[in-house]
């Protein structure tokens, strides 16, 4: 088990009707940069109870940050908040508004030019105090200090962090999640699965309590993540998957751990070139980093084939051939697509991807640094 030390200040308000805690969570003597997506919150009900939770409050808006947050529209909205001098931001939406939102917290104050952030160049000195209203469970954005930026002009799309960015608190309200798209929803239990996939599925190094409530994490997922799909009106199941979905990404199942990424890093050119949703990459990409890293990650295969599947039966690689198939299996139930030829494309995905992410130094990558350029393109032929 590995050193580590743990931080994390973002309160949690959970709850059914917590919206109306905003009143006492957002500083009253600071203008606020509201920030929301594409509207939906206007049609769900949820802007207006933001609304009535702050009224009086000096507030201005900002809307359209795109399910991939694209560089210069965060742009846009930073040259705003330094405009009108805001003091704070209450992201509302799913993580890609949060996302956004935390990059415009990180440039608003920064002289330079905001690609130093993305580019390595430069870290973050002082940042715009931010909140959230999650409305999507999904990225586990509202706990931690991770932000995901695109860039379509450059077929990028490039992470982000700051300890600056952490949310000051997070309202978890699973009424919000009503009146999602099914999409959405099949897309919120992939995303949440595959990021505790990454920090688990990696070496056996007798991280025991982190591997526990990894597994239970996944189990709930297998459990109820058809039911959350067909069954937006059961508020304990979708309480769970949004605390799930919290718990998956705030930095607790990894601690005295490796963590892999590396479904991740090729999902996110997969998206970046073909505008393919985030969480279908990954269904897309998990299975394919499965079954060529299997030797490598044999032990923990084993593992969450006996204690998230219950198999146990056979020999070890029959064992690790009916997991992978299991964990496809599970995706496509939901109602995904795992496929590249199943979204048409059909060119050369494997050589593309893997040039682009040794283009920009995301190779090797994996927990180990073991996955190199053949790798990645042995991932994606099996991908097709």
């Amino acid at each position: 088990m590995r050193n580590f030390e743990f931080y994390n200040p973002v309160k949690i308000v959970f709850g059914e009707g917590s919206i109306a805690k905003l009143k006492s969570l957002v500083p009253r003597d600071k203008k606020v940069m509201l920030t929301y997506g594409g509207g939906s919150i206007k049609k769900n009900g949820v802007y207006d109870q933001v609304k009535d939770a702050l009224s009086g409050y000096r507030i201005i808006e900002f809307g359209g940050i795109e399910a991939n947050p694209e560089y210069e529209t965060l742009r846009k909205a930073a040259e705003i908040c330094r405009k009108e001098k805001v003091g704070f931001l209450l992201a509302v939406g799913g993580g890609s508004v949060l996302d956004g939102t935390k990059f415009i917290a990180a440039i608003s104050n920064y002289a330079g030019e905001a690609w130093d952030f993305l580019d390595g160049k430069a870290r973050p000195s002082v940042a715009i105090p931010l909140g959230s209203v999650m409305t999507l469970p999904a990225t586990g954005s509202e706990m931690n200090a991770n932000a995901v930026v695109s860039r379509r002009e450059m077929k990028e799309k490039r992470p982000f962090n700051s300890p600056l960015v952490l949310p000051q608190f997070a309202i978890l309200d699973p009424e919000t999640t009503k009146t999602l798209p099914e999409s959405q929803r099949i897309n919120g239990v992939i995303d949440t699965y595959v990021h505790i996939m990454e920090q688990y599925l990696t070496t056996d190094g007798g991280a025991w309590v982190s591997d526990n409530l990894s597994e239970g994490l996944l189990r709930v997922l297998v459990e109820h993540g058809k039911a959350y799909v067909e069954k937006p009106d059961d508020m304990t199941v979708a309480g769970n998957i949004m605390w799930a979905s919290t718990m998956a990404l705030n930095g607790i199942i990894r601690l005295g751990a490796d963590s892999d990424w590396s479904t991740h890093a090729i999902g996110h050119i997969l998206t970046a070139f073909y505008g393919l949703d985030h969480a279908i990459t990954l269904a897309i990409v998990l299975p394919g980093v499965m079954q060529v890293m299997r030797t490598n990650k044999k032990s923990k295969l084993l593992q969450y084939a006996k204690v998230v599947w219950g198999i146990t039966d056979g020999p070890e690689e029959e064992r690790i051939d009916k997991v992978i198939h299991k964990t496809e299996e599970f995706f496509r139930m939901l109602g995904a697509k795992t496929k590249l030829s199943e979204f048409g494309i059909t060119e050369d995905t494997p050589t593309l991807v893997a040039d682009k992410m040794q283009s920009i130094g995301l190779l090797p990558c994996g927990e180990h640094r073991d996955m190199d350029y053949d790798i990645v393109k042995e991932i994606l032929s099996l991908r097709k």
